[in-house]
């Protein structure tokens, strides 16, 4: 399993549902939660000051999490940071792990004691689901991934037990119970409609709440956090782990949103100068701070031109191990000078094996498939037409000639029953974290 891997199945339970409600909220929750509890302004603490020296295990309900589930979990996420995470931040890394580790086992938890055990044969099925996306039916080859990183896979099935568990207790205990009416839905879609046109953005948020006394160490972890994301680190990873946001079980994905749903100013302003991939922060708001990233950008029941299907042909120069700098110059000219010549995609072929280039044909490729740079030059090509040569003189040199073009068809937009589907897993997921905040509090949790 790849890092890539590891990061889309930090996010495997929250994969079906869909996160809209704004940052807002999420910034209000944080407030509330640090109302104001007529506390002394000089506290004298007795005893250890320093909570995080302890050992990072608990019991919970008599269950015992142990420094090797810790440090077998950490392990899962420093492998979806591409560049890993430094010493002086896996400690707080641990923390956080732990505190999702008893998430987990109350969840577990509260199934059981409501009789929906996960048999032990559905847990195998999808760990071997997990496996055959990853490595071609092979288990085994799973097995060893996860022993090589300092994981196991019997870490990685108790996380599968966990997201199924909670899953089949959100289906019995809170779905039934979230009504949306038909007047809602119809709301929704003139909304929608009156909005036609206009620029739609998918966000992804971490948020971090802070107060006055804790403000700067809140933005120092921050900071960190951002620069562990552009040097390669998952943001889904992050969001899940570290955001306090309502949006954290997803991810920190807000779906598609308008701008005024972010109902703040300076985020607006800054989403709106935002390109797809952009990340940005942290960005001081009330309440604490917030890191976002572009996922993407469309207009309200517009056709996408990006979703527009290409038929491509790429013409490829390689240049052979040891060649000197001025003969692949000269073999790079040779080839510039022949590629406009050729006539047409059919042509294609022998043109390029008269220049000692080769050709890769792909018939059915989306423009938002190629890599942002290609997309816009895609879209203002006519058929027949080549793109500017890219790549490198070390390696290789391309070209893309477009063969077909089938445009997408105008949105029609969600239908009734899709919508309906949206707003109900909104109301759940917000149901799911009340339901998960009563579990803690009935709890009964021994820090070691």
């Amino acid at each position: 399993m790849s890092a890539h891997s590891i990061s889309k199945f930090l996010s495997f339970a929250a994969a079906t549902s869909l996160a809209l409600s704004p940052i807002a909220g999420a910034a209000q929750e944080a407030a509330g939660a640090d109302a104001p509890l007529n506390l002394p302004a000089n506290v004298s603490v007795l005893g250890n000051a320093n909570p995080n020296v302890r050992k990072a295990t608990a019991v919970v309900n008599g269950y015992v999490i142990t420094g090797t589930d810790v440090d077998q979990r950490t392990a899962l996420l420093v492998a979806a940071n591409r560049q890993g995470i430094p010493d002086e931040e896996l400690e707080r890394v641990k923390m956080q792990v732990l505190r999702n580790l008893i998430d987990e086992t109350l969840q577990i938890q509260a199934a059981q004691a409501q009789e929906m055990d996960i048999p032990q044969a559905e847990i195998d099925q999808t760990y071997a689901r997990v496996a055959a996306q990853n490595f071609e039916q092979r288990p085994q080859a799973m097995d060893e991934y996860l022993r090589s990183i300092g994981s196991s896979p019997a870490s990685l099935k108790r996380q599968i037990q966990g997201e199924l568990a909670w899953q089949r207790l959100l289906r019995r205990n809170v779905a039934p119970f979230v009504n949306v009416s038909t007047d809602e839905v119809n709301e929704l879609i003139q909304r929608l409609e009156a909005s036609r046109g206009t620029d739609e953005y998918r966000l992804g948020e971490i948020y971090l709440s802070a107060t006055p006394e804790n403000a700067g160490q809140v933005k120092a972890n921050a900071e960190k956090i951002v620069e562990q994301l552009r040097q390669g680190g998952s943001f889904v990873a992050y969001a899940r782990q570290f955001s306090e946001a309502s949006t954290a079980a997803v991810g920190g994905d807000l779906g598609w949103i308008q701008l005024g749903q972010l109902k703040n100013a300076t985020l607006e302003a800054v989403a709106a100068e935002m390109s797809p991939g952009q990340l940005v922060g942290p960005i001081e708001i009330p309440g604490g701070y917030w890191i976002g990233v572009l996922i993407d950008k469309r207009q309200v029941l517009m056709a996408d031109p990006r979703d527009a299907m290409l038929s491509l042909k790429q013409i490829q120069l390689s240049f052979e191990p040891g060649m000197s700098g001025a003969d692949r110059n000269s073999k790079l000219q040779t080839f510039l000078q022949g590629i406009g010549q050729v006539r047409g995609c059919g042509d294609a072929e022998n043109a390029a094996g008269a220049l000692g280039a080769t050709v890769v044909t792909n018939d059915q490729i989306a423009v938002r498939a190629l890599p942002e740079q290609l997309q816009q030059i895609m879209l203002q090509m006519q058929v027949g037409q080549l793109s500017p040569p890219f790549g490198s003189i070390d390696d290789s040199v391309r070209v893309l000639m477009l063969c077909g073009r089938d445009d997408p068809k105008s949105a029609a937009g969600p239908d009734f029953d899709t919508l309906m589907g949206q707003l109900e897993d909104e109301r759940i997921q917000k149901r799911a974290q009340r339901y998960l905040r009563d579990l803690r509090n009935d709890a009964y949790i021994e820090y070691n």
